[in-house]
C-alpha cells in the first residue's frame, strides 16, 4: 500500500462529487473516513461502498459541531485531516434577497467554516500533526451578477484559510483552500460530445487533494486552483 502520512479523516458537507470520490481514494488508502452531512440518508450506498461512517451535523451550530467532532473522534479517532465541503447557495437581484436567508446562507458557508476550522484546530494543536482542506470556488476570487451571498460566503473561508494557515502552518497543521474553477462533472451535468474534459472530474479534483496531502512540511501549498483546460480565465 502506497504510504500516506494520515490514518483518519473527516468530509464535512458530504454528498455526491468531489467528497464521494475522496472518500473512496481516502479509503482506498487504508483512511478511516467520517462523512458529515445535515441529511445522511444520502449518504448510505457510499457508506456502505468505503466502509466510513456517517454523522448528522449542521455546520451553522455551534454545538452540533463541538459534538460532531466527539463523535468521529470516538468511532475512528482523531480526525488527521478534515475537509469543509459545506455551502450554501442563494441566488438573485441583490435588491430583492431576503437578509434572512442571506444571513443563513453565510452561517453555513462562513461560520460553518470556521467552527469546523475551529474544532479542528483544538484537536490537533496539542498533536502537532494534521490537515485541513477548505474547498473553495470560482467565487471565492471573483463574484457574479445574482450570486452575492455565495460570495461572500467563498471570500470570507478564503480569507479564513489563509489566515489559519498562517497560524497553525508553525505547529505542524497544513491548511489549504482550493479553488474549483468551473463546472464539476456529475450524471445531471455531463460533458457536451463536443468538448471532451470541459467540466471538471471528481476524481481528478480528488486526486489533487491528496497529492497536496502527500506535501512535505516544506513545500507546502497553501492554495491551488483547479480549472478544465478549456475554462477561460
Amino acid at each position: 500500500m502506497t504510504y500516506f502520512p494520515y490514518q483518519s479523516a473527516l468530509i464535512v458537507g458530504a454528498g455526491s462529487g468531489i467528497s464521494a470520490s475522496l472518500a473512496r481514494q481516502l479509503s482506498g488508502l487504508g483512511v478511516k473516513v467520517g462523512l458529515a452531512a445535515r441529511n445522511i440518508e444520502k449518504l448510505q450506498t457510499l457508506s456502505e461502498e468505503t466502509g466510513a461512517r456517517a454523522f448528522t451535523a449542521d455546520v451553522s451550530q455551534p454545538a452540533s459541531v463541538g459534538s460532531l467532532f466527539d463523535e468521529v473522534a470516538a468511532a475512528i479517532g482523531g480526525p488527521e485531516v478534515v475537509i469543509f465541503n459545506a455551502s450554501a447557495r442563494l441566488r438573485g437581484p441583490l435588491a430583492e434577497l431576503d437578509p434572512a436567508e442571506v444571513g443563513k446562507a453565510i452561517a453555513t458557508t462562513a461560520m460553518g467554516g470556521f467552527l469546523v476550522v475551529q474544532q479542528a484546530a483544538q484537536r490537533m494543536i496539542p498533536q502537532r500533526h494534521g490537515a485541513i482542506l477548505i474547498t473553495g470556488a470560482s467565487a471565492s476570487v471573483k463574484g457574479f451578477a445574482q450570486s452575492a451571498p455565495f460570495a461572500m460566503g467563498k471570500f470570507a473561508l478564503r480569507g479564513l484559510a489563509q489566515s489559519a494557515a498562517r497560524e497553525l502552518g508553525p505547529m505542524g497543521i497544513h491548511v489549504a483552500h482550493f479553488v474549483i474553477d468551473g463546472a464539476v462533472r456529475s450524471q445531471t451535468r455531463p460533458d457536451r460530445a463536443d468538448k471532451p474534459d470541459a467540466t471538471l472530474l471528481p476524481d481528478a479534483i480528488a486526486h489533487t487533494y491528496l497529492d497536496v496531502l502527500r506535501q512535505h512540511r516544506s513545500a507546502w501549498s497553501l492554495e491551488v486552483e483547479v480549472r478544465p483546460w478549456t475554462e477561460n480565465f
